[in-house]
């Protein structure tokens, strides 16, 4: 196996946020999902736009999160989504490369648009998800360069982006690739809506050995193990995966390998402003621990560390200097 130039490529969608704060009575005035995340099309997407109070662009999308997180954190990373040859695609691809990540995916030719998430953030710093997906579901096999995939240490995959057909051959694909020159891919189950959707297949990868390191919470943990109590579904489920790593909000995370098994608090934060990428900063941190050797507990203090940086502010992607933050808890 050659030496790996990349430590994290990662395929997801390509999304730009459009976050904004609102009063609680706003969500159930607008029938939305509190604290879930929704799929809408075009019309439902620009009534949702039109109910926004003032609102701040972010470049987004779970796989990307995580890519800016790991990037911050030292992490050499590389990038493959969808976007559209239009405004929002431009600002995505200036935001991800500004962040030191490769990204040579082109652009699509006309509609639809550059995939959009409409947030609304309530007082209590709860976000609610309302995801146009866009360009970003048209991702084809062809957009692959499995030479650099193969270059990677990790692969990183969303769940989010299984839905659409093209992406999920997309990414079956990259799995073949990873795998075959000796690597480990990652995979984050993303929402429980996803696992009862295609629960099935991400059982038959992980049956089949596909994942090395398997990423949930503790309600997505539930959904894919059929297991209401939490230590149950690890110890469904652990068995199953080399790494499992597992957050459960303000209780912390837990992580087994094998016969070990870690867990840590989650960091102090003085005030929640936005969760918006909790988990995707999560995995960062761990990851950027991961593939630099370190053990199951600091991964995941790193994981926290990250995780509790980027709730403290609006937006998913990190703001302060997350190396000196993890320098200060771990070295």
């Amino acid at each position: 196996m050659s030496d790996a130039t990349l430590d994290v490529i990662a395929i997801g969608n390509a999304i730009v946020d459009v976050m904004a704060p609102c009063a609680d009575a706003l969500i159930e005035k607008l029938d939305l999902v509190r604290g879930g995340m929704t799929l809408v099309d075009t019309a439902r997407a620009q009534e949702l736009y039109d109910a926004m109070g003032p609102a701040r662009e972010i470049s987004g999308g779970s796989a990307a999160n995580t890519l800016a997180g790991l990037a911050a954190l030292g992490a050499r990373c590389a990038f493959i989504g969808q976007v559209a040859d239009d405004q929002l695609g431009e600002v995505f691809a200036h935001d991800i490369r500004a962040g030191g990540i490769d990204f040579a995916t082109a652009a699509r030719a006309g509609d639809p648009p550059t995939a959009r998430c409409l947030i609304f953030v309530t007082p209590d710093g709860q976000r609610t998800m309302n995801t146009f997906l866009g360009a970003s579901q048209f991702l084809p096999a062809a957009a692959l360069d499995e030479t650099v995939i193969a270059s990677a240490k990790v692969l990183y995959l969303e769940g989010y982006l299984w839905d659409p057909e093209e992406p999920r051959a997309a990414m079956r694909r990259a799995i073949e690739a990873s795998r075959g020159a000796g690597r480990k891919v990652a995979f984050t189950l993303s929402d429980a809506f996803v696992i009862s959707r295609h629960g099935d297949d991400f059982r038959a990868l992980i049956a089949a050995g596909q994942i090395d390191i398997l990423f949930a919470n503790n309600t997505e943990l539930a959904a894919l193990t059929g297991e209401v109590d939490f230590d149950a579904g690890i110890a469904a489920l652990a068995p199953k995966v080399p790494v499992l790593v597992v957050t459960r909000g303000a209780a912390g995370a837990v992580a087994v390998a094998g016969a070990e098994r870690a867990e840590v608090a989650a960091e102090p934060v003085a005030r929640v402003i936005d969760t918006t990428g909790a988990g995707d900063l999560f995995a960062a941190g761990f990851l950027a621990g991961h593939v630099r050797g370190e053990s199951l507990t600091t991964c995941l203090t790193m994981g926290a560390v990250a995780a509790a940086e980027i709730i403290s502010h609006y937006g998913a992607r990190p703001e302060a200097e997350l190396k000196a933050l993890v320098a200060a808890r771990v070295g």
